[in-house]
């Protein structure tokens, strides 16, 4: 006599490969959502210089694919940096994280390769001041990031998530240097050539000061509980 064999239930079994979005997710998207306008914003800004001719461009006309390249890579890693940080999604793919974090290193080598040239070059027109603000803001934003990626290779991954902090911050200066400037009380304050390089030092290294005051009261509370 024949058996009939019920068909098994693979209900259980079955993995979902969507992403479960939930209300929680709301945040990091908005804030990605606001990066991504602050960012448009800034590029829309610089879109004269894509006529590419010798009145829009100015004192960059020499270095005009220079500065293209600079301003696009940058925006880049601004997009690509702040998925990064949530949590969720790199839990759920680690190969997309993987995957994001390595166009995000490219796209910074790419900018502060060009702010390297610029920094010494065409900077030196607006003032000694602004020039060396820029140089020393591209030497800690390639090393910052450098250093993330290596703690990332050797599989140190606090130590490189609290590195693209850092990198990611120093990403940030021209945003905030930027939307400090469009403030009337500060631009009343003098014209550009005296007051950017302040402004510069101020975009990134105050936020750095403050992730570093947070994160290392953190880690003294985390000492403490484990005492």
């Amino acid at each position: 006599m024949a058996k009939t064999i019920a068909p098994m239930d693979n209900s259980n079994s079955v993995k979902h490969n969507y992403f479960p979005f939930k209300t929680a997710d709301l945040l990091p998207v908005s804030i990605w959502v606001l990066v991504f306008f602050i960012t448009w914003s800034f590029m829309h800004g610089a879109d004269h210089f894509l006529e590419l001719t010798t009145e829009a461009m100015g004192k960059y006309f020499r270095y005009k694919w220079i500065l293209i390249i600079h301003i696009t890579a940058g925006g880049g890693s601004l997009i690509l940096g702040i998925i990064q940080f949530w949590k969720k999604l790199r839990m759920y793919n680690w190969q997309l994280h993987r995957i994001i974090g390595i166009l995000y290193l490219l796209a910074v080598l790419s900018s502060s390769f060009c702010a390297v040239i610029l920094a010494f070059t065409t900077t030196y027109e607006v003032g000694l001041a602004y020039a060396f603000s820029l140089q020393i803001w591209v030497s800690v934003w390639i090393s910052a990031t450098a250093i993330a990626y290596y703690f990332a290779l050797k599989k140190n991954f606090r130590q490189h998530e609290e590195w693209m902090i850092r990198s990611y911050i120093v990403t940030m200066a021209f945003v905030v240097s930027g939307l400090i400037y469009k403030i009337p009380y500060v631009q009343n304050l003098g014209d550009f050539e005296m007051v950017a390089p302040s402004l510069f030092w101020l975009g990134w290294s105050v936020p750095l000061y403050i992730y570093e005051i947070i994160r290392s009261s953190k880690s003294s509370l985390l000492n403490k509980k484990l005492a």
